[in-house]
């Protein structure tokens, strides 16, 4: 396969087979029920500069900034309820921090510098402990400089266990990355890049699964997968086709839904998103079946990797029962009814309607903007940096809905910290499942309502996910008090 970037550098990348869980496959034969990791989760996360096999055998190491030597970090994994205690000890040379993105934490421990806690110098360490309140499938990333520190590798997994896990007889998480890199197989330096950052993001030429760019994941014929999706990228946004398969979407951000077929049969997760699948491998054994990414119509779809089953026979005949929902996590139920209505216009960017912001209280055009860095406005403001004047001061306990419309030509995938939140309408019509998440795509032009009890104090983060949209100022702070 050969991979190109914008200054037209080819990649040579050579396809790595992996076997998910093959040595499982035997067990799986004689105990059909689950397969679940057993290691005790480190206490303790060392971000710091590693190099890693990347692209595959007989190609370069690439140079990233990882957690624990490996990309992505260890995969974290707690029982609901758990109390989680992590020491970060900062081995880089620059200052960082570590965000529990999705989880309902303590403000103190959110890991936004200066805004919930001093960034942890080089050399420096910061004990991060909290309730595992929600089950479900999280990640952990900085939020600091996080255009680049998490677009050079630093990222990791985190789920917590229900007390009832869904029947599947194995329970596998891809971390999904894109890298932009040169003919080297190194990283392109051109982090915080102003075409990025005004346009769709830092887009790459290269998709990783758990760190790797693969050829096959091995399968067995009458399989059921749990398969947990996060999308560790920068910007790219996924919309994985499991070509001969039909998934079975049963949490989203974590949080439990209705199992259904996600619309046209593609499996959207945008940055900063997670998606929980039920895949039954139904297929023949010895058949291949590409999953591909077939989000953009500017760009061909994109094989992430096949599926290819082992010769041995199907495990069973037919699938091992219903798919059941999932146990719904402890959220606070919003109350629309008589709940206050906040109007946030995301403004911005190259081809946008909104061509002017105020900067710390001066008024710019796009050109001034740009030449200052920021291109992206939320209500007019774009934001620099993590400390600014609450753009909502909300009432604790109380319900808000807050309705998005995106005045911009690109999608954002905008993250409230702190909370779990219902989508409940589209473009002025209802949603058919109101949806719990925490990170929600809005489309160009599109509408998106958001309900939630402001049930968490705090200070707390909102913006959009593309962190070069973030770094280019849609970004702000929610006050609950």
């Amino acid at each position: 396969m050969s991979c190109s970037l914008k200054q037209g550098i080819p990649l040579p990348v050579a396809r790595r087979r992996l076997l998910i869980g093959c040595a499982g496959l035997a067990v799986a034969a004689a105990l059909p029920a689950q397969v679940r990791a057993a290691a005790a989760p480190p206490s303790a996360l060392r971000p710091r500069k590693g190099h890693v096999p990347m692209v595959g055998k007989g190609q370069p190491e690439t140079s990233v900034w990882c957690f624990n030597g490996t990309v992505p970090g260890p995969s974290l994994r707690f029982k609901q309820g758990d109390r989680v205690n992590i020491e970060v000890e900062n081995g880089l040379d620059e200052e960082t921090t570590v965000h529990w993105h999705g989880l309902r934490v303590p403000n103190a421990m959110d890991g936004v510098p200066h805004l919930t806690q001093p960034p942890i110098p080089p050399g420096g360490r910061f004990v991060y402990e909290f309730d595992a309140l929600d089950a479900g499938t999280y990640w952990y990333h900085p939020h600091h400089r996080s255009f680049e520190q998490v677009g050079r590798g630093l990222a990791g997994a985190l789920v917590v266990e229900e007390r009832a896990a869904p029947v599947a007889d194995r329970d596998v998480t891809w971390v999904l990355s894109d890298w932009r890199l040169g003919a080297d197989a190194q990283l392109v330096e051109d982090f915080g890049d102003m075409h990025d950052v005004s346009h769709a993001g830092r887009l790459g030429n290269t998709v990783t699964v758990n760190g790797q760019v693969l050829e096959e994941v091995t399968v067995r014929a009458g399989e059921r997968l749990r398969l947990r999706l996060v999308n560790a990228a920068n910007a790219r946004i996924f919309g994985l086709r499991f070509g001969g398969h039909a998934p079975v979407v049963i949490a989203i951000d974590g949080q439990p839904v209705e199992p259904h077929e996600p619309a046209g049969g593609l499996v959207v997760v945008a940055p900063g998103m997670r998606a929980d699948l039920i895949v039954d491998l139904a297929a023949a054994p010895s058949s291949r079946h590409a999953v591909v990414d077939a989000f953009s119509r500017a760009r061909d779809p994109y094989r992430v990797v096949d599926l290819a089953y082992a010769s041995d026979p199907p495990l069973r005949a037919g699938a091992p029962g219903p798919i059941a929902a999932l146990a719904p996590n402890p959220l606070a139920e919003p109350n629309e009814t008589g709940a206050q209505r906040h109007e946030i216009v995301l403004g911005g960017g190259m081809m946008g309607r909104r061509m002017h912001g105020l900067v710390g209280g001066t008024r710019m055009d796009m050109r001034q903007m740009m030449h200052n860095g920021l291109a992206w406005t939320i209500n007019g403001v774009a934001a620099v940096g993590h400390m600014h004047e609450p753009m909502l001061a909300l009432g604790l306990g109380r319900t808000y809905v807050l309705a998005m419309r995106n005045d911009t030509a690109w999608h954002h995938p905008m993250h409230l910290h702190g909370h779990a939140f219902r989508v409940v309408a589209r473009n002025g019509r209802r949603t058919a499942r109101r949806e719990w998440q925490d990170t929600v795509l809005v489309d160009p032009g599109e509408s998106v309502d958001i309900a939630f009890v402001a049930d968490n104090p705090g200070d707390w983060m909102f913006h959009c996910h593309i962190l070069e949209h973030q770094l280019g100022g849609m970004m702000g702070v929610v006050r609950v008090t």
